[in-house]
């Protein structure tokens, strides 16, 4: 997992609530165990019509906003059913952070686990947020982790809050498997008592 600090980037737009994981990727896309190749079919059904065509008008199809990694969207982003596949499919389109004023749990955490940083704002920062969005690549946003802040492009800055153990893994770059294996020392100790213990396991 890549090591996330400060990132500057542009903001898209989605200000609808509600947005579901079948939503973020269709259930039809959910036969792979791979995290590659999955952001082609981020927001299939909002994205393309029904011959697969793109839809002019939807946020990431604008050239604005092609190259988003950052995106503003609204209540309860991330609701639904729990496929891991939803987060895989945003960070392989390029979104590395999301902002809402509400997150469903199971997605929230999934987030962590995948290295996109998600934060929650209040309504009237999310509401503020969208605005500077709805500028495209003109108005970008920096988000600091380490100082737990997103600079607006009027040079104002919004702090929001995190968990400090979330906050660590992302700084470092840390998956649950990462995590454990910080403990590699311990666990071969562990590993090489319990087999002289137990020789026949």
């Amino acid at each position: 997992m890549n090591k996330f600090k400060t990132l500057t980037g542009v903001a898209a737009p989605l200000p609808l609530i509600n947005i579901d994981t079948d939503m973020l990727i269709p259930k039809q896309f959910l036969k792979t165990i791979k995290r590659t190749g999955l952001g082609v079919h981020l927001f299939s059904e909002m994205r393309y019509d029904e011959i697969g065509e793109e839809v002019k008008d939807f946020v990431l199809n604008k050239s604005s906003y092609r190259d988003a990694e950052i995106l503003v969207a609204g209540d309860n982003f991330g609701c639904g059913s729990s496929r891991e596949h939803a987060p895989w499919a945003l960070l392989d389109f390029g979104i590395k952070i999301i902002i809402s004023s509400s997150f469903a749990d199971i997605f929230y955490n999934n987030c962590f686990k995948n290295g996109i940083l998600p934060i929650i704002v209040d309504n009237d920062t999310r509401d503020d947020l969208l605005k500077d969005a709805e500028n495209g690549s003109n108005a970008r946003l920096t988000v600091n982790l380490e100082d737990q802040e997103i600079t607006r492009p009027d040079g104002s800055k919004v702090p929001f809050e995190i968990d400090e153990y979330k906050k660590h893994c992302l700084i470092e770059g840390l998956d649950d498997i990462a995590v454990t294996l910080d403990n590699r020392e311990k666990i071969d100790i562990f590993e090489s008592n319990t087999f002289q213990k137990f020789p026949w396991l």
